[in-house]
């Protein structure tokens, strides 16, 4: 997508986070927690990766992208497609994604990446006076 800036990248934190539940300190049960509302966000407006779950090792993991933002009003708080963030950075202004991984098997989840997106345009609320 071209219009990612100030991108945030949570590698080292999921690195992190793999080598705590490999040497036993983190369990299994509080790192493959997604709940339904994830998974089903996943199964329908997720992108399928190439790499396997780092717990279970079955393919299948999915790249789910959220969206937040004042001027996406009630789209704020959902999921969307690829084809629907590059509508959206076409129309508005700014907002933040935040791209989740997922497995659906063993409910692996774990946020992945945040940016802004959208076409630098301020889009807010017109406020006019009384009498204009």
């Amino acid at each position: 997508m071209q219009n990612q800036r100030q991108v945030v990248d949570y590698a080292l934190q999921r690195r992190a986070l793999l080598a705590g539940v490999r040497s036993g300190r983190v369990g299994t049960r509080d790192v493959c927690d997604a709940d339904p509302y994830l998974l089903r966000a996943a199964r329908f407006h997720g992108e399928p990766s190439e790499a396997p779950c780092p717990l279970c090792g079955k393919d299948g993991l999915t790249n789910v992208s959220w969206v937040f933002g004042e001027q996406l009003k009630h789209v704020s708080g959902s999921a969307r497609t690829p084809t629907e963030l590059a509508r959206l950075a076409n129309l508005v202004g700014e907002f933040n994604v935040h791209v989740v991984e997922v497995c659906r098997t063993c409910r692996w989840n774990h946020l992945v990446r945040s940016y802004v997106s959208g076409n630098g345009t301020p889009h807010g609320p017109s406020r006019r006076t009384a009498g204009q």
